[in-house]
């Protein structure tokens, strides 16, 4: 090799992690629809919107949120799977706060055989009235019974993601925290992070965020706005969608990007009653999640 060739050589290598660098493509965000957005609505009317949202796979839910779950079964998974081949559409998982999170296996077996990669559940344990100490030990004690259940899942290529849910063992930001360290070590176990379900603090979301970092198993995009408890005029329903409420979602968004996360983003709501779509038609319904996702999405931009 001669002069010229060789610093020619020296050159290359020394741009080569500039030129990476500007080439990487940029952090996002990587949406998951949850099919409870469209109520009772069968899976062939809910398919084709996947896309339209911009979400790129599904996750089903049963009743009372949605049908999809048992319409899977009802027409056999191979059936289901030869809906998403046809759509361009991937599967993500489930939610099963009805099996609770002791009595997955089956489950388990069922998204790792359509090429699912989360179930999402509840945390259980007592909760009442319970001393901070007693809470966190009970906490330390959930996680020691998820083990053999963690193990399971990770064998099958599954993560159990536990969301924070109020009135549940999981509800306050400390037991989040204390659940986050339980499992940091453990693979086939996570966190559903619902923001819904905290005080609505951008700065303490951020942080928890922050917390649990590469235990974040799927994020809700979901903020509390008037809540989800009782009939209220649907502009006032909505404000649990993000640019509808007051959170300020910023903050959460630059913590997201911090820790790289790259798992399941959903756009959520809960209607009242559960189980009907956020809106009353298809389209009016899909426009919604988009328009969320395009707040979200400036937020980055």
């Amino acid at each position: 090799m001669n002069r010229r060739r060789f610093v020619q050589s020296l050159s290359a290598l020394a741009a080569a992690p500039a030129f990476a660098a500007e080439t990487a493509a940029p952090w996002k965000l990587n949406y998951m629809l949850a099919s409870s957005m469209y109520g009772d609505l069968p899976l062939p009317e809910i398919l084709p919107e996947v896309k339209k949202t911009g979400a790129t796979a599904i996750e089903l839910w049963p009743r009372k949120h949605g049908t999809q779950r048992e319409e899977m079964d009802d027409i056999g998974h191979d059936v289901f799977a030869d809906l998403l081949k046809s759509h361009g559409v991937g599967f993500g998982g489930t939610t099963r706060y009805d099996l609770g999170p002791f009595k997955l296996a089956e489950e388990i077996a069922i998204v790792k055989k359509l090429g699912g990669t989360f179930i999402v559940t509840g945390g259980k344990g007592e909760w009442k009235k319970v001393t901070p100490e007693q809470l966190k030990a009970n906490v330390k004690d959930f996680v020691e019974k998820m083990k053999p259940h963690a193990a399971l899942a990770a064998e099958n290529g599954v993560t159990i993601g536990i969301e924070n849910h109020i009135n549940n063992l999981i509800d306050k930001p400390d037991s989040l925290k204390w659940l986050a360290d339980g499992i940091r070590n453990m693979p086939g176990i996570g966190i559903a992070l619902a923001p819904f379900h905290l005080p609505q603090d951008p700065a303490l979301l951020a942080d928890l965020i922050r917390h649990i970092d590469q235990k974040m198993t799927l994020f809700y995009a979901w903020e509390h706005g008037r809540g989800s408890s009782k009939p209220m005029p649907k502009e006032e329903e909505l404000q649990q969608m993000p640019g509808r409420g007051p959170l300020n979602w910023h903050p959460l968004i630059v913590a997201l990007k911090e820790i790289n996360f790259t798992g399941p983003t959903e756009i959520f709501m809960h209607p009242t009653p559960r189980g009907i779509p956020i809106l009353p038609t298809v389209a009016e319904t899909t426009a919604e999640i988009v328009r969320a996702r395009q707040h979200l999405d400036s937020i980055i931009g």
